[in-house]
């Protein structure tokens, strides 16, 4: 396989300088800020009493149609995108043979992620998402999108007690 063949993820975007180039450059600052103060600029969610880095539906569609279709999965993912305040980034999906397709949306504020049993009607699909983007709705997008009998969703907080004791 050459080069030019390999998926490469975050390709021509722009980013500041690294953890490692900071400490390299012997600027490494660490500073403590309340992870409570809400004028932080870093994404976290504070909701609750709770500070997480984000939060993560497992998102399992039942009964679905269409499941095989690589457009179709694009044209959901870019929909989610849109009704949840999202930053699209990148989308990359493979078809299988005889059936089935895995995919990502790489956003901004994390990812969408997909694999379908199109020969069932299922499909698992993943909404990580920070910030201010609203993941949940994400759900009525994929139910209408696929036309699923049934919906079943989880919640979880990503790093929940965790941020809060690392800033």
């Amino acid at each position: 396989m050459d080069d030019g063949s390999l998926f490469r993820l975050g390709i021509d975007l722009e980013t500041g300088a690294t953890h490692e180039e900071a400490r390299e450059s012997g600027h490494e600052a660490v500073i403590t800020r309340d992870v409570f103060d809400e004028t932080r600029d870093d994404h976290f969610i504070r909701r609750d009493g709770k500070v997480f880095a984000g939060t993560h539906l497992i998102i399992e569609v039942v009964d679905a149609d269409g499941l095989d279709d690589e457009d179709r999965i694009q044209n959901a993912f870019r929909a989610c995108v849109d009704q949840c305040g999202a930053t699209l980034l990148h989308i990359h999906t493979h078809k299988f043979s005889p059936q089935g397709v895995s995919g990502v949306a790489v956003l901004a504020e994390s990812h969408i992620s997909v694999h379908t049993w199109p020969e069932i009607g299922y499909g698992a699909f993943d909404v990580f998402m920070c910030g201010d983007a609203q993941p949940w709705k994400a759900v009525e997008v994929l139910r209408e999108a696929f036309d699923a009998g049934e919906v079943r969703v989880r919640e979880l907080l990503r790093g929940e007690e965790v941020v809060a004791g690392r800033l």
